[in-house]
């Protein structure tokens, strides 16, 4: 059919294109009828004397369009172009659908970042106007922390002036003491003139009694400066005592001096009270209270709480000097202390007593103190007892006064603590701070008597005692 088809094609080509006038076909089929009809000839076929010839093919019957086979093939042509054009195109737009996507996401990330940034601002705007806040506060306390300094400065100097119209009234009260001293010697060497042997007798007890209890920082008379007589501890009354002291003067078997209590005791003093010392390599005379009944006695007492009678509030001079009554609260001072502990190897023994009437103890097995050079500082050994040890912490400190700030505190211990200490930051115990009736106080500071292992910082002790011994 397709042969019969492009046979047709091409004779209907030739018969338009060459312009023959009649296009004779013959089949091949013997059936077919063929009709040959002459023509009259043309004056070109006259003279060349040929025949022309008319074939006439019949006519087919064409089923469908007649470029089906061209259009066909063109379609597949153009098919496979448009496949190739479409697979390009995919191509293109999935390139365009990714770079989108990474676009996308830059786009998200530079809005997240935007987002951020604005949040950053924020913050720190807020941050900067907190800083300003700050600064403003900041300046604000330096000057309030100025005008504390400027109104403490002005209290220190105050302090200082009390204290130097206190040393004068002190020098005058030692003046007339020493005066009344004077008339006292007198008039015993009139009694013994007279030889009256009763007034004679009472006399060396009065003249005794008077030179005990006498002032610690009034200045030695004349006699006991050729003698080299050091003076004794201070007698400063803070406030009416609540118990009555004991008073005892024991009547000695020999008038000393001894190195020590336990000295003192060896000798066959056994009697407690107040005897008259003389630490070897020292040039001075102290006199202390020997308890030589306590723990098998000879105990040296340096310090003593028992009435708050005895204010212990003091400078760095009267705690180096000593202050206080003999037979009743004192202490002894750092100066003396030193020369006594330069001896030999000593001991401490503190002795408390609560409001209940519960008596313990804490003994440290060495104890000495450096000179004024390194500011007293204290040297203890190890513990042991039923008190608890609330000493230790202060082991290798400075003693600190309130006119002498040799603590690790930023401020002054003996300041808050109200009393002259070696305080270290600031204090596990305080014997030496404002004695409270009762126990337990209330203070805007820890500033009683008291020792942090029995009963804590907020119960100030009825009775306290620190002794030393030879080891």
């Amino acid at each position: 059919m397709e042969k019969t088809l492009t046979l047709s094609l091409v004779m209907l080509f030739l018969t338009l294109h060459l312009g023959l006038p009649e296009v004779l076909g013959r089949t091949e089929d013997p059936h077919a009828d063929v009709n040959v009809k002459k023509r009259p000839p043309h004056a070109s076929e006259a003279k060349s004397g040929r025949c022309s010839y008319t074939f006439i093919v019949p006519q087919q019957k064409l089923k469908g369009a007649l470029c089906v086979s061209t259009a066909q093939e063109t379609n597949r042509s153009e098919a496979a172009s448009l496949r190739v054009e479409l697979a390009r195109q995919l191509e293109h737009l999935e390139t365009l659908r990714a770079q989108l996507e990474r676009e996308g996401s830059q786009a998200m990330e530079v809005r997240a970042l935007r987002t951020e940034s604005n949040s950053l601002n924020t913050r720190i705007t807020q941050l900067y106007a907190q800083l300003l806040h700050e600064v403003i506060d900041k300046k604000d306390q330096v000057l309030e922390q100025k005008r504390v300094e400027s109104l403490l400065l002005n209290a220190t100097t105050q302090a200082l002036q009390v204290s130097s119209n206190f040393r004068e009234l002190e020098k005058k009260y030692g003046a007339l003491t020493s005066m009344i001293t004077s008339q006292n010697q007198f008039i015993a060497r009139l009694e013994k003139q007279c030889q009256c042997r009763n007034t004679t007798l009472a006399s060396p007890a009065s003249a005794t009694s008077n030179d005990v209890q006498r002032d610690q920082s009034v200045p030695p008379s004349q006699e006991d400066k050729l003698i080299g007589k050091a003076t004794v501890p201070t007698i400063t009354t803070a406030s009416t005592p609540t118990d009555h002291p004991f008073i005892s003067f024991p009547i000695t078997k020999t008038p000393g001096p001894w190195r020590d209590c336990q000295h003192a005791m060896d000798s066959g003093e056994t009697i407690s009270g107040i005897y008259l010392l003389r630490p070897q390599g020292a040039n001075r005379l102290l006199q202390a209270w020997c308890d030589q009944t306590s723990a098998q006695g000879g105990w040296t007492v340096i310090q003593r709480r028992q009435d708050g009678s005895v204010n212990f509030f003091r400078t760095w001079e009267q705690y180096k000097q000593g202050f206080g009554n003999l037979d009743g609260e004192y202490w002894l001072g750092l100066e003396h202390l030193y020369w006594l502990t330069k001896q030999t190897h000593y001991k401490l023994r503190v002795a408390l007593e609560d409001w209940q009437g519960r008596q313990v103890y804490a003994e440290y097995d060495s104890f000495y103190i450096e000179p004024e050079s390194d500011w007293y500082r204290l040297r203890l050994g190890e513990y042991q007892g039923n008190a608890g040890d609330s000493l230790s912490w202060h082991n290798n400190k400075a003693f600190t006064t309130l006119d002498r700030d040799k603590d690790g505190f930023s401020g002054n211990c003996a300041h808050f603590q109200k009393g002259g200490w070696w305080y270290h930051m600031c204090a596990h115990s305080n014997l030496n701070g404002m004695w409270y009736r009762g126990g337990h106080y209330r203070s805007r500071y820890q500033d009683g008597v008291y020792w942090a292992e029995f009963h804590g910082g907020s119960y100030s002790l009825k009775r306290v005692a620190m002794m030393i011994k030879p080891a």
